[in-house]
């Protein structure tokens, strides 16, 4: 039998075209931000002070950048920050994905009153003082594992992750297993892991961009130049400067001095897009390699169970 041939009337074209004009609308809204900062930051400092940047770079220059990266206290936030997200996550994952396995199967005892644990710390806290009172008798302040000990675990990564487990992997799978042999260990690393990769995707990229942006966790706990992340390096660069420009005392300087101040004034303004793009970058160019993964994995964990 031949497919039935839909006729579509005039105003499901209309509609289509609609439709186009308005997903590519929005589109526009979101990427342009993103391609503002990207161009403000290699455009002329004086030129993104005054607006004048909009459409493509003006004035091409990488003085942001060589401003930005010519602090020797970048590459060592680099340095932090990337340790800290790879054995940050790496950590966090060794926590949720067994965590999550276990909660998801009906034979655990002690299952709910386990779940209703997890639980009571994801809504109550004891607050930011008593919490650094507690750090600092535990010596997780100013130390280089406080910030891969410190929000190790995510008790909703956790439950989405568990929620994961027990849609995409039968009972009847483990049933097949302890038929066959197979221990608790073999069922997790055999059967359950290679069926939650997804999952596993998307708790990497969850926990990496925490871990990646995480800025106050070690403003509060941290003080050592030597343990501070990226983005706290970023900040202080930031903040030196327009604390610098503050203090400049206009009243005895004569004119190329005032235009040097005013220079400075501007590269700082544009010191801030610089300072976006080069924390935000690596997140960007990681994204699409999981992204595939992202919006199953998600989905599935957060809507089935």
């Amino acid at each position: 039998m031949k497919a039935a041939i839909i006729r579509r009337t005039r105003a499901d074209k209309v509609f289509d075209v609609l439709n186009v004009i308005f997903m590519v609308l929005i589109l526009l809204i979101a990427l342009y931000p993103l391609y503002f900062v990207l161009i403000a930051s290699v455009s002329d400092a004086y030129a993104v002070a005054k607006g004048q940047v909009f459409l493509w770079p003006n004035g091409f220059t990488w003085e942001s950048y060589m401003n930005v990266f010519k602090e020797p206290r970048v590459w060592t936030g680099y340095r932090n920050t990337i340790f800290y997200t790879v054995v940050g996550t790496t950590f966090s994952l060794f926590l949720t994905i067994p965590s999550a396995y276990g909660l998801s199967k009906k034979s655990l005892p002690g299952k709910h009153l386990l779940s209703i644990y997890f639980l009571i710390p994801m809504y109550f806290s004891g607050g930011l003082i008593p919490t650094y009172l507690v750090m600092k008798d535990l010596n997780l302040v100013n130390q280089w594992y406080s910030m891969i000990l410190i929000a190790a675990s995510s008790v909703y990564n956790m439950i989405v992750t568990r929620v994961y487990f027990q849609s995409n992997v039968p009972e009847e799978l483990y049933e097949s297993a302890r038929i066959d042999g197979a221990n608790e260990l073999k069922t997790f690393f055999a059967i359950a892991l290679p069926l939650v990769t997804p999952i596993i995707a998307v708790m990497t990229l969850f926990f990496a961009v925490s871990r990646w942006n995480d800025y106050f966790n070690s403003l509060i706990y941290v003080t050592k130049n030597d343990y501070l992340p990226l983005q706290m390096v970023l900040r202080s660069i930031l903040l030196n400067s327009q604390t610098a420009l503050q203090k400049v005392d206009t009243s005895s300087m004569d004119v190329d001095a005032i235009k040097n101040a005013a220079r400075l004034a501007y590269m700082a303004e544009a010191m801030k897009y610089a300072l976006i793009v080069v924390s935000s970058a690596p997140l960007l160019v990681a994204y699409p390699f999981v992204q595939k993964h992202f919006v199953k994995g998600m989905m599935v964990g957060a809507v089935k169970g």
